[in-house]
């Protein structure tokens, strides 16, 4: 019995004195990081803790609230996975709303959105632009529509008009990454601008072509041709709802047919002409309009149909919807699932009280919900403080759920660590799980903000003080 406890002593001494050894490497690589002059001027936060035991590795300024970019997504998916269910799927339905005599529907054909952000999304063999305008004849050819008296409505009115939430800047809501959420979204919110730079620095670009075809906007083309090799600096500034955007900002000299994307001001008008035209090439004709919820509020109206729905197209289940989300950071995902949180509990999608359900939920579980000072739900807005503490917890919970594989299989391989990252101006993250050769486990969260010079020497600078955990 001696011996037994000798052994489990020491066992318990080799585990304490590993643990002092990573907290003293991280301290010294933490205090090297900080005294970096590229961080002259910020404030860092850096939180480990032992993903065993709960036991806390490495704090510093854990509870001083961050902008954490995206980062901030983990907080949205964890609580999607909780409040909605790995199994959850959005559905868009196809209304018939008047009475059908031989082959003409006397009455409007009605989509009534409830904000599947997949919904036309090039990711999905089955959410394509293509297989749902082609689904929507094929269910219109069944029922044997080939005249509409009435309109095409889209009953967008699901969520609030504010597809963009407060706090985002004007660089970036025309362009991809600040894609709006509505109750109908299309083709992800987004399109690409081919552009042809001129034959020297300082010479006007010209409009190619746009991927899919802008049916509703057109755009005023001020970018200009900068140096070559110097990369995508062009940005569109289009507010929502609008018809008229600039291009603005420089693509390198020699680089045909350079690509940048931007995002719809208004979906629902967007899905609307594309339809129309696929409905007028199948024979299909509609007598009065294509409308959206917009002109419903213009004209001080709601939609009012009791009509049956003859077709729902379904997303992609949630643990999907997040596996994408993360992998490729996107913000549209994150928005929707934020007004969805309000939308399944109080039949309202909006951010604000998307992000109140969200604060609740974390302070039930027991977070003091200041450490979530969030105005979305993806990180874009610079107005989010977050503590690296918050995130640590948020990630220790999931570790304990059933689909929490699902969710760790939706972080992105960085560094040799599975961690979401996240970049806005002069803001750094990364925070995630990591397994050292020694076998032990750590959960993490490391944000910097206001730093000076180029993100990709904080980035390398982050890592070495992160490779202390290997």
């Amino acid at each position: 019995m001696k011996k037994v406890l000798l052994f489990i002593g020491c066992c318990l001494l080799v585990a304490a004195l590993s643990a002092q050894t990573i907290t003293q490497k991280l301290q010294k690589a933490f205090q090297q990081f900080e005294n970096d002059s590229q961080l002259k001027h910020a404030i860092s936060s850096l939180y480990v803790i032992d993903a065993k035991t709960g036991q806390v590795v490495f704090d510093k300024n854990a509870q001083v609230g961050l902008a954490p970019a995206s980062t901030q997504k983990i907080i949205t998916s964890v609580t999607a996975f909780e409040l909605l269910g790995r199994d959850y799927r959005y559905k868009t339905d196809i209304i018939l709303n008047g009475r059908m005599s031989h082959d003409t529907l006397f009455g409007d054909i009605i989509f009534r959105g409830e904000g599947d952000p997949t919904f036309g999304s090039w990711r999905y063999p089955g959410t394509t632009r293509d297989k749902i305008l082609q689904s929507i004849v094929y269910v219109l050819k069944d029922e044997n529509v080939k005249n509409v008296t009435g309109n095409i409505i889209v009953d967008d009115l699901n969520f609030e008009t504010q597809s963009i939430p407060d706090g985002w800047i004007w660089q970036d809501i025309g362009n991809y990454y600040g894609a709006g959420a509505g109750a109908l979204c299309w083709n992800e919110n987004q399109y690409e601008i081919v552009l042809e730079p001129g034959n020297k620095i300082g010479a006007s670009t010209k409009i190619i072509n746009t991927i899919p075809t802008l049916e509703v906007y057109s755009l005023i083309n001020e970018i200009k041709t900068g140096p070559k090799g110097s990369g995508d600096n062009g940005y569109i500034y289009i507010a929502p709802y609008t018809i008229n955007g600039f291009l603005r900002g420089t693509i390198p000299l020699g680089e045909q047919n350079f690509k940048i994307s931007g995002s719809f001001p208004n979906p629902s008008g967007q899905f609307n002409k594309e339809l129309e035209k696929k409905l007028s090439a199948h024979g299909i004709t509609v007598n009065n309009k294509y409308m959206t919820g917009l002109d419903f509020i213009t004209n001080n109206k709601e939609p009012n149909y009791k009509g049956i729905s003859v077709f729902s197209q379904v997303s992609p289940s949630l643990d999907s919807i997040i596996y994408w989300l993360n992998k490729k950071s996107i913000n549209l995902y994150a928005e929707a699932l934020i007004k969805t949180f309000a939308y399944e509990k109080q039949g309202f999608g909006s951010t604000d009280s998307g992000v109140a359900i969200v604060k609740k939920f974390w302070k039930d579980k027991g977070l003091d919900e200041d450490e979530l000072n969030i105005y979305d739900g993806s990180g874009l807005s610079p107005l989010n403080r977050i503590t690296t503490h918050a995130q640590v917890e948020i990630l220790k919970y999931a570790k304990t759920k059933a689909w929490f594989q699902y969710f760790y299989n939706s972080l992105p391989d960085y560094n040799g660590m599975r961690m979401k990252s996240g970049t806005i101006s002069d803001v750094k993250g990364f925070c995630g799980y990591h397994k050292a050769n020694n076998g032990k486990e750590y959960i993490f969260s490391f944000l910097v903000n206001n730093y000076s010079g180029k993100t990709s020497g904080v980035v390398n600078k982050m890592y070495k003080v992160l490779d202390e955990l290997k």
